[in-house]
């Protein structure tokens, strides 16, 4: 019998479905969520991209894989990070100055 909790995780990944809503029990005048959706030059959504989140030195932190529609979602503290997407498009980076609250960035990808 699969868990309930099972459906909300993402197929070979122990991360939770990016594209879920928050849940209600999430803080946000105490939370700071960094969410966005990895796309192309040409707006096509990245599904399957991993998003790495990096701390101001530039240390891994944490790292995603983006939902089919190309959803990503971090938690974190209020800073600066780095967001790194590595997918079969190409790779991008985003510099973010993330506050408490929901932070929503557009990384794009393309070849190098």
């Amino acid at each position: 019998m699969t868990s309930p909790a099972a459906a909300n995780i993402a197929a070979g990944c122990a991360a939770p479905d990016q594209s879920a809503p928050l849940p209600a029990s999430v803080d946000l005048q105490k939370e700071t969520v960094i969410t966005g959706i990895v796309n192309t030059a040409e707006g096509e959504l990245v599904g399957g991209a991993y998003v790495r989140l990096l701390d101001a030195s530039g240390e891994f932190t944490a790292e995603v894989v983006t939902s089919p529609e190309g959803v990503f979602r971090f938690f974190a503290a209020p800073g600066s990070w780095t967001l790194r997407a590595l997918s079969r498009f190409g790779n991008g980076e985003l510099a973010v100055d993330a506050t408490r609250g929901v932070n929503e960035v557009a990384l794009s990808v393309a070849t190098v």
